[in-house]
């Protein structure tokens, strides 16, 4: 079948230095900051009973970020967060001390002036940076890379920010922006991913991307179950995986979730890198044509790597009919189950544990994985159908539906 790729982790270790950025403090402090947006709640997370008899397993939950701070992506909750930390260390404060209504205010405003932030995106960072900017009554500039549709352009533009699609891809464009930064007074880079010299801000992201994996730890508890037995999180940079593989492990160090790394083949660093075996960085360049463009990212960010090297289980590389199955499977759920909106790059998890669970051709992953009736797994739908007009072609109109 398929092109689906996987391998276990079978890299040498590190001395795991960046777990700590994960610590359970560190997100608690980031989930408080949030909890003082006027928009903040709970994102559902979703039990798919019917669906998880038909597959075979126990449990499927799946956390609904469509509701986040109706941007219909999660990413606003690490980008509002590292620039919230940046404004605290430039005024001398602790982020804890900046809540929405300071930072919002006239005199924090006043104290701290105007800074421009930079960022390149595929879509939903780049609205999250706007976003906040636009909030915070601070200026964005955004660029995107070739192959972006208009309609992601557009949300980002209604924001507030400078924005203009690039003739290169997503990692040009992340050079691109941090040149034009270095260029400009109080220019400042929010971006994901990290590189020597650049791991402060995406630190900071990651710990902002933890408010998700905590409220989604407490609503499983919440549930009845325990813990979850299996975590499948997807993977552009690095960023979101690394914060999750992260909050899991302090969350539960004794006896962590299998967890699934999950990318699109097409610009699939990760699994690459952890093919490889030698604990070393592999990159993927040139055009990243895929529909999960939020995942359209040839570049690990380096401290989410060292995470995941120490603590994630497996490696998957999945091409776009697998989140095309994903996006249809949830979106027109068996009867019973609710329905999930569920977007190109945050479908593919949902794809591809049915074809394990289905596909003979994924019987030994199965195997490995160890999933079966007693297992209870949690994923992680980041964006909604950010993208309508290619949404319903994919889900109304079958495309991508080849194997």
């Amino acid at each position: 079948m398929n092109n689906i790729k996987w391998v276990g982790n079978k890299m040498p270790k590190t001395e795991d230095n960046n777990l700590k950025i994960m610590a359970l403090s560190e997100v608690e402090k980031a989930r408080n900051f949030h909890k003082s947006f006027p928009q903040y709640c709970e994102t559902p997370l979703v039990n798919l009973k019917e669906m998880s008899k038909f597959l075979g397993l126990k449990d499927i939950f799946i956390k609904d970020e469509s509701y986040r701070f109706g941007l219909n992506a999660f990413k606003v909750i690490g980008a509002s967060y590292a620039m919230a930390n940046y404004i605290a260390e430039e005024t001398g404060k602790d982020v804890s001390e900046l809540d929405y209504e300071t930072l919002t205010s006239e005199k924090l405003r006043k104290e701290f002036g105007q800074a421009t932030f930079f960022t390149a995106t595929d879509g939903n960072h780049g609205r999250g940076v706007a976003w906040a900017a636009n909030k915070l009554n601070q200026k964005a500039v955004v660029r995107m890379p070739k192959g972006t549709t208009q309609t992601r352009l557009e949300n980002i533009r209604k924001e507030g920010a400078a924005v203009t699609i690039e003739e290169v891809n997503y990692d040009e464009c992340v050079r691109m922006v941090a040149d034009e930064a270095s260029k400009v007074d109080n220019g400042i880079v929010v971006q994901d991913t990290a590189w020597e010299g650049y791991e402060k801000i995406p630190a900071w992201i990651m710990q902002g991307y933890g408010t998700m994996a905590m409220e989604a730890g407490e609503q499983i508890k919440a549930s009845g179950c325990k813990r979850p037995t299996h975590i499948f999180v997807q993977a552009g940079v690095g960023s979101l995986a690394g914060a999750v593989q992260g909050y899991f492990t302090n969350l539960y160090p004794d006896n962590c979730p299998i967890t699934v790394i999950v990318e699109t083949n097409k610009a699939d660093c990760i699994y690459r890198s952890a093919a490889a075996g030698d604990g070393n960085i592999r990159i993927v360049d040139g055009d990243i044509l895929t529909i999960m463009a939020g995942l359209a990212c040839g570049e690990p960010n380096i401290t989410s790597w060292d995470i995941l090297k120490n603590h994630s289980s497996y490696f998957v590389s999945c091409p776009d009919w697998v989140s095309a199955k994903g996006m249809r499977m949830l979106g027109a759920p068996i009867k019973g189950d609710s329905q999930v909106v569920s977007g190109e790059s945050g479908a593919v998890s949902m794809g591809l544990i049915a074809s394990i669970m289905k596909s003979d051709d994924l019987k030994d992953l199965r195997e490995e994985l160890k999933l079966d009736e007693n297992s209870v797994v949690l994923m992680f739908s980041t964006e909604g159908d950010t993208d309508p007009d290619n949404y319903r072609r994919i889900v109304w109109n079958g495309d991508y539906s080849s194997i």
